[in-house]
C-alpha cells in the first residue's frame, strides 16, 4: 500500500520530499520542449505522435472480459520469473484489487508462487498471514483485517482484499502447512509494533536480551505517536540520534539468525525482520529532514531487502521462494524510465530488474475516470471522491482513446520498441486533491519501458471499507 507519504507525485510525499517535485516538473517541461522540437524537425506534430501511439495500443491490446484466459499472454510472459510486481494507479480503486487477485491466483495455482508481499506494515499483516495459512486465532478474514488500525486502513481493510484472503485460505487448505502461501508486509511505518514484536520474541527466549532491547528502543519509541517529530528534532539538533541503538539491535537479531542456520525458525525470522523495520524507519525519518540521503530511496531499499529476506527464508524452508508484490505503480515501475532518475531516486521495480533481469516482471495499472477512496490530508478521514478524467497529455488519456473499457497491454517484446515519447502518468496515493490535479498527481514517464505490461481499466470505482 502506498503508505501515503510518497510516490511519484507531491501528494504521496511529505515534508522535505515535496521540494523535489518542482525540480521534476521543471525537468519534464525541459524534456517536453526537447521532444516537441525534435518532432517539429521531423515534421511531426504531437497530435500525430499521439494518434500513432493510440494505433499501436489498439493493435496490441487484449480485451479483458472476465474470462479464465484473459491473462494468458501475461502468464506466458512471466514464465520462470522469480518475482512479479503488480501495481496500482491509486490506493483506493476496487478494480485494481480485483484484477491483481485474479492474476495472483493463477500464479499460485499454475506457476507455484508461494509468497505475497504487500505495501503494508510487517507486524499488522502477520494476523492476516496466520489466518490464510489456517493457524491464526481470528475466526474470519474480516476479524484479522480489523486488526489494521493505523492510518491509512482502507488499502488492506476492504472487502476486495477480504475476499481474496478467503480465497487464499481455500487454496492453502489443499496444501501441507509448510508449503502454504504466505502473506507479508514490507513497509516501515509501524515502528512501535515492530519494536514490541522484537521485545516479545526475546521475552520468550532470552529475558535479559529483551531488557536490553527495551532500553535500546526507548530512544525511538518516545516518538511513537509522531515519528516524524524524531526527524524534525534531530535535524534541529534538539536530540541525539537513535541510529546506533536501532542498528545494534538489528545486529543482535542477525547474530541469532546466523546461529540458527539449519533450523527454519519463523518466530525468529519475524523478530529479525521487525528489528530491520525499526532500523530502516530510524534511517527513513532521519533522512526525511536531512540533506544527504533520499528518504524515498531508504524506503524502497528497505522493501527490496525485505523481499530478498522472504525469498531466502522460503527457499531455506523448502519452498520455491517465488514472490508476487502488490504496491503502487510508483514503486513497481522502473524509476530509470521516469523523471525520478534525474532526481537521484530509484524504485523497487528498478532494483528487482537489476537483480533478476527478465525474471522480474513489472505490471502497471491505469484508469481514466470514476471514483476513488482517499483522504484529503494525512491522518484524515477517508471518503469516496470523484476521480477526474485523466489529463489529455497523459498516457491514461491515450488508453481511453483506444476505446476498449478494460484491456491488457503487453509492453515487453511488443510495444517497448515503438516510439514512446515522455508523457504524464497519474499517481494517486492515500491522498487525492482534485483541485490541484496536475501539480499533485502527475509525473513524466516512458510507460512502455517503465513496465513489462499494463492493465487499463477505463472507469474504476472506490473501495468499500470494512468497519
Amino acid at each position: 500500500m502506498e503508505a501515503g507519504k510518497q510516490a511519484g507525485a507531491r501528494l504521496i510525499r511529505t515534508g522535505k520530499e515535496n521540494k523535489n517535485m518542482s525540480a521534476l516538473r521543471f525537468l519534464w517541461l525541459v524534456l517536453s520542449l526537447c521532444t516537441s522540437l525534435a518532432m517539429a524537425q521531423a515534421g511531426r506534430s504531437a497530435e500525430e505522435e499521439s494518434a500513432e501511439f493510440v494505433g499501436h495500443i489498439r493493435s496490441a491490446l487484449r480485451p479483458l472480459t472476465q474470462a479464465d484466459d484473459d491473462y494468458g499472454p501475461l502468464i506466458q510472459a512471466i514464465g520462470d520469473a522469480r518475482i512479479v510486481l503488480l501495481g496500482e494507479a491509486t490506493h483506493g480503486s476496487r478494480e485494481f484489487y480485483r484484477e491483481r487477485a485474479r492474476i495472483t491466483r493463477r500464479l499460485i495455482v499454475e506457476e507455484g508462487f508461494d509468497a505475497i508481499v504487500l505495501e503494508g506494515d510487517w507486524v499488522p499483516l502477520r494476523r492476516i498471514d496466520a489466518y490464510v495459512r489456517g493457524r491464526g486465532s481470528d475466526p474470519s478474514g474480516v476479524d484479522a483485517l480489523l486488526r489494521i488500525r493505523r492510518f491509512p486502513r482502507w488499502p488492506w481493510r476492504n472487502t476486495e482484499f477480504q475476499q481474496f484472503a478467503e480465497q487464499l485460505l481455500a487454496i492453502n487448505a489443499a496444501l501441507p502447512q509448510p508449503l502454504r502461501v504466505a502473506v507479508y508486509g514490507m513497509d516501515l511505518y509501524a515502528v512501535p509494533d515492530a519494536a514490541r514484536e522484537v521485545i516479545a520474541y526475546l521475552d520468550s527466549v532470552d529475558p535479559s536480551a529483551a531488557a536490553q532491547a527495551r532500553s535500546r528502543y526507548r530512544c525511538f519509541l518516545r516518538y511513537e505517536n509522531d515519528p516524524e517529530a524524531y526527524g524534525r528534532n534531530l535535524a534541529a539538533r534538539k536530540i541525539r540520534s537513535c541510529r546506533t541503538s536501532a542498528e545494534m539491535q538489528f545486529r543482535e537479531l542477525s547474530r541469532r539468525m546466523a546461529r540458527s542456520a539449519g533450523v527454519p525458525d519463523e518466530a525468529l525470522f519475524s523478530a529479525w525482520q521487525s528489528a530491520r523495520v525499526v532500523k530502516s524507519a530510524e534511517a527513513y525519518f532521519r533522512a526525511l529532514y536531512g540533506k544527504k540521503t533520499s528518504s524515498w530511496n531508504v524506503r524502497d531499499r528497505h522493501m527490496a531487502q525485505t523481499i530478498d529476506a522472504i525469498m531466502k527464508q522460503h527457499v531455506f524452508s523448502g519452498r520455491a521462494g517465488k514472490v508476487v508484490v502488490w504496491a503502487h505503480n510508483s514503486h513497481q515501475g522502473d524509476a530509470r524510465m521516469t523523471a525520478h532518475a534525474a532526481a537521484g531516486e530509484l524504485s523497487l521495480g528498478q532494483l528487482m530488474r537489476e537483480r533478476f533481469g527478465e525474471r522480474a516482471v513489472l505490471v502497471g495499472f491505469s484508469t481514466y475516470s470514476g471514483s476513488v477512496r482517499a483522504a484529503t490530508e494525512w491522518g484524515g478521514i477517508d471518503e469516496v471522491k470523484i476521480l477526474l478524467p485523466a489529463l489529455p497529455e497523459s498516457f491514461s488519456a491515450l488508453m481511453h482513446e483506444a476505446g476498449t473499457p478494460e484491456f491488457l497491454l503487453m509492453c515487453r517484446g511488443v510495444l517497448e520498441e515503438k516510439r514512446d515519447a515522455e508523457r504524464l502518468e497519474r499517481a494517486v496515493g492515500v491522498l487525492y486533491l482534485p483541485d490541484s490535479e496536475r501539480e499533485s498527481h502527475y509525473y513524466p514517464v516512458r510507460l512502455t519501458r517503465q513496465f513489462d505490461a499494463l492493465i487499463h481499466i477505463d472507469t474504476t470505482t472506490a473501495l468499500d471499507v470494512l468497519d
